[in-house]
């Protein structure tokens, strides 16, 4: 059977089988997956008796359809009953995947009457007096909103508030997990740009920043720049910023290993959406050659009609020669493909019509706009957006630590300097004598990353004095008493 998409975690199942108790049974169902293109990962003896054992074999498919091929090719077999069959994804998102916990023990009433009334009265005084006493006597010190209305929900489309749900607690968990960053979904029943800005602004008062997520282009644009405006808090649109940062930095090393510069290559970017113009706009702040932009329209260019202000900036920014053709064209001779749009667009053949020693950036999830496998066949580095392939390009590795930095900062504002800054730092640290064609990022279990980003926003900020990260310790105490009461 052919399986052109790879198996992934993101597909893994659990069968549970009945299968005679001869030597070779267990062999047979190994042997069955792996014929069917998936990998077994685990196989669990759950019960025997003399003559049947009852196993739970574990395995990472491509898809749901190749999943149900892998359960019928075992179906088939003699002396085997498949009894169950469970989709451990579906089984991790039961309930969802983030909960509230209390960080005080409330164990009596001494402490129930400082944590609530009476006590709470005198700490909702202190902050009527100074607002911005928020910041430290409440959530808001630490408290990062999860925008979205479920109009761009991964590179699924628009599907609503409900469902984007699911990526909204899975950011809130990374948030949590890599910057220590307590995040929370915010989904709304609404599409219309004032609506959101509204909501939005009212809402900001709980909150030390906010993070826009997968919200559509072109209103993304206007949604981050209003809120910007009126907001006093960071407001952060990781569709846009992240991608970019975590690109620019996985660029820097990709240029060391081939030896060339960012103002000498031809870079196309595929997708000119929130992330490719975030990243068309990162990079020719940092100077870059030239920039090819494509999208549904062909290649941005001038003369192009019709085009809404995002693309039209772009096609007055960029293609310094003015193509008009097809995206295999303007790779050609081209040093750098950056994709950001949809899968299959492009071939090994295409990749190998490149400039000598190319670099390929494939960043369609979960299937990239090259096959990885082929491009590596003439491209000197190769980078996409999955977990099972070398040099993941993923916006973990930027937003924990951003928001991270921002919050200890008390930044108002996030800025293009902590773009580059954020963007430096994930690529020094792998460490110029560690980097080579398989290792341009890190890996985002790094626990360096996130601190190395924190620092690098919070020197950009200019914070005179920024908070440290983890609860108020005692430098912080005399100044949170000389904002209370003196009532004891």
């Amino acid at each position: 059977m052919a399986i052109t998409r790879l198996p992934s975690a993101g597909f893994s199942i659990t069968i549970r089988i009945a299968v005679t108790a001869d030597a070779s049974s267990i062999g047979r169902l190994t042997t069955s997956v792996g014929e069917a293109g998936a990998i077994v990962t685990a196989l669990d003896v759950v019960d025997s008796d003399p003559t049947h054992v009852i196993v739970d074999l574990t395995c990472d498919t491509a898809d749901a359809g190749h999943a149900d091929q892998v359960v019928d090719a075992l179906t088939a077999l003699d002396g085997v009953d498949v009894r169950k069959v469970s989709d451990r994804t579906f089984l991790l998102h039961l309930g969802g995947k983030i909960e509230v916990t209390s960080k005080v023990a409330l164990r009596n009433r001494d402490e129930l009457s400082r944590a609530y009334t009476p006590g709470v009265a005198r700490v909702c005084m202190a902050i009527a007096e100074n607002p911005a006493d928020a910041r430290r006597l409440t959530i808001k010190r630490n408290t990062v909103a999860v925008v979205s209305d479920g109009s761009a929900v991964l590179g699924l489309g628009n599907l609503g508030p409900a469902a984007s749900l699911p990526v909204m607690e899975g950011k809130a968990a990374l948030f949590k997990r890599f910057g220590g960053v307590d995040a929370w979904p915010v989904v709304l029943d609404t599409q219309d740009t004032d609506e959101i800005v509204q909501i939005v602004k009212a809402i900001a008062p709980a909150y030390g920043g906010i993070n826009l997520e997968d919200i559509a282009a072109p209103r993304c644009f206007e949604i981050e720049a209003r809120l910007r405006e009126a907001l006093d808090i960071p407001v952060f649109h990781d569709d846009q910023h992240g991608t970019a940062i975590c690109v620019l930095a996985a660029l820097t090393n990709a240029l060391r290993v081939v030896g060339k510069r960012l103002e000498d290559v031809r870079v196309v970017v595929s997708g000119a959406g929130a992330a490719g113009t975030a990243i068309m706009k990162l990079l020719l702040r940092q100077g870059v050659g030239d920039i090819i932009a494509y999208d549904r329209e062909g290649a941005l260019h001038r003369g192009l009609t019709g085009l809404n202000s995002a693309w039209q900036w772009l096609a007055e920014n960029t293609n310094k020669e003015n193509y008009s053709g097809d995206l295999p064209g303007a790779i050609r001779g081209a040093d750098v493909f950056i994709g950001v749009s949809a899968p299959n667009l492009l071939t090994g053949d295409d990749i190998a019509q490149m400039a000598k020693d190319p670099i390929v950036f494939a960043l369609a999830n979960p299937d990239p706009e090259v096959d990885p496998r082929e491009a590596r066949k003439h491209a000197a580095v190769v980078a996409t957006g999955r977990s099972d392939q070398p040099n993941q390009i993923n916006n973990v590795l930027a937003f924990p630590g951003v928001f991270r930095g921002m919050l200890d900062a008390h930044a108002e504002e996030f800025t293009e300097e902590m773009a580059i800054a954020a963007a430096r730092a994930i690529a020094d640290v792998v460490g110029e004598d560690k980097i080579n064609p398989t290792v341009i990022v890190p890996s985002v279990f790094d626990s360096r990353v996130a601190p190395a980003v924190a620092a690098a926003v919070r020197a950009a900020a200019h914070s005179p004095s920024p908070l440290p990260a983890a609860d108020p310790g005692p430098a912080d105490l005399p100044e949170i008493a000389a904002n209370a009461s003196a009532t004891p």
